[in-house]
């Protein structure tokens, strides 16, 4: 959490008054919804999903016992409500007999652009990972969260969170290597 977003959640968790809650809300919502838009949700429902953990935030800001955490613990209300949102959805979902559709080229992958898809490329290499550790990957180096707010808002130790991350990266390198292959012989 940078030093403007530190004082920001102080002031809020300090004074709990309307004006401190809508700066809070004015620096985290967008953070919020960016971080449901990158789970899958579209940006409607992500806005109200943002709005959902904002709400949680301004009734039970009073359990944040270290300040200084505030950062890690509104994302982990904002994952418990994206998991929530997310078996709610499954639990509705309508299904698809392949048999049925006429075409199958609608679910295949788009073609390769100068010789990589790098989202699409990214989503089958989280394929390899349970998900646990698909999140663990995401928090680190898509959303780039330090390791101690990810243990925080995971409820996973920090030596934990570090190993996660050194054998995911682990399970990847032989898919990831074929990649950097042709980077290093032109070198």
């Amino acid at each position: 959490m940078n030093l403007r977003e530190f004082e920001i959640a102080e002031r809020f968790l300090t004074l709990a008054d309307e004006d401190s809650f809508e700066a809070l809300f004015r620096v985290f919502s967008p953070q919020l919804v960016a971080f449901f838009c990158r789970r899958g949700h579209e940006r409607g429902n992500a806005e109200d999903l943002a709005q959902e953990v904002m709400l949680t935030v301004y009734l039970r800001a009073s359990q944040v016992r270290d300040h200084k955490l505030f950062r890690a613990w509104l994302f982990r209300v904002a994952r418990n409500t994206a998991c929530r949102q997310f078996a709610q959805r499954t639990r509705h979902a309508p299904t698809v007999d392949l048999e049925e559709v006429s075409e199958v080229s609608e679910f295949l992958a788009a073609p390769r652009q100068n010789g990589y898809r790098p989202v699409s490329e990214f989503r089958d290499w989280m394929k390899f990972l349970k998900p646990r550790e698909q999140e663990a990957m995401t928090l680190r180096f898509v959303e780039d969260w330090e390791y101690h707010e990810i243990a925080t808002a995971t409820a996973i130790p920090i030596g934990t969170v570090q190993w996660t991350i050194f054998n995911c990266k682990k399970k990847l390198a032989t898919h990831l290597s074929r990649y950097t292959e042709p980077a290093r012989k032109a070198a």
